[in-house]
């Protein structure tokens, strides 16, 4: 593993398998591993219920306990031997700006620029970019409770902000997986394959993988 690689983060709209990864990476290379506690967040029900209703709360609330996570970590000499997490601090941006009325977005960018400044950035992120079809059949397959009242058109809103949001990320480096046609839970070799990539040497500002392996047609 190249020596300037100590932090990756996994992002992916939600059903990408970005948990996942992060937990199948911890278990291949060690180190430390830190996971979004989203199920802590007492609004994110009800937001799903009633989004208008809810979504300053939960954003809120969301980017406070992100920030006060990560800002432990970057008060920990930077880290142990290695960080792999399923989230960036940005990425909280992406929601807000989706589900945000402007005179709320306009506090909640106050109160995130604030803190941005403060959080060690990944030395890279890896993005599982999907689509809608894919992101809802893993949604639908894992079954939480808060997620069944999920509309397919907030599934493609939602990654619709995100790709429009890291096609011009430049923060840091940036891995684009094409990630619809593999599954790296269920095949050992796509999981390989995608390690390859993500720990080869000198990646640049950003990258776009397509892995070779695919899932069997009848997957």
């Amino acid at each position: 593993m190249q020596k300037d690689i100590r932090y990756i983060a996994i992002e992916g709209v939600i059903g990408a398998g970005k948990t996942s990864l992060a937990r199948l990476l911890h278990e291949r290379l060690g180190g430390q591993l830190v996971l979004e506690r989203f199920e802590e967040n007492p609004f994110l029900e009800r937001f799903y219920q009633h989004p208008e209703r809810y979504a300053f709360q939960t954003q809120l609330f969301f980017l406070l306990t992100r920030f006060k996570q990560l800002q432990t970590l970057s008060q920990q000499e930077l880290f142990a031997d290695f960080l792999i997490t399923d989230y960036i601090f940005e990425k909280d941006k992406i929601f807000a700006h989706l589900n945000l009325q402007d005179d709320e977005l306009h506090l909640y960018d106050m109160l995130a620029a604030n803190m941005e400044k403060s959080l060690a950035k990944p030395d890279l992120i890896v993005y599982l970019q999907s689509s809608v079809e894919r992101l809802m059949a893993n949604i639908r397959l894992r079954g939480r409770d808060f997620e069944r009242a999920m509309s397919r058109k907030y599934i493609s809103d939602l990654n619709d902000a995100y790709n429009y949001f890291f096609f011009r990320y430049k923060s840091s480096p940036l891995l684009i997986v094409n990630a619809t046609e593999i599954d790296f839970v269920k095949h050992e070799d796509h999981l390989d394959e995608l390690i390859r990539e993500i720990l080869k040497p000198d990646h640049v500002a950003t990258e776009y993988y397509t892995p070779m392996s695919r899932l069997p047609r009848d997957s």
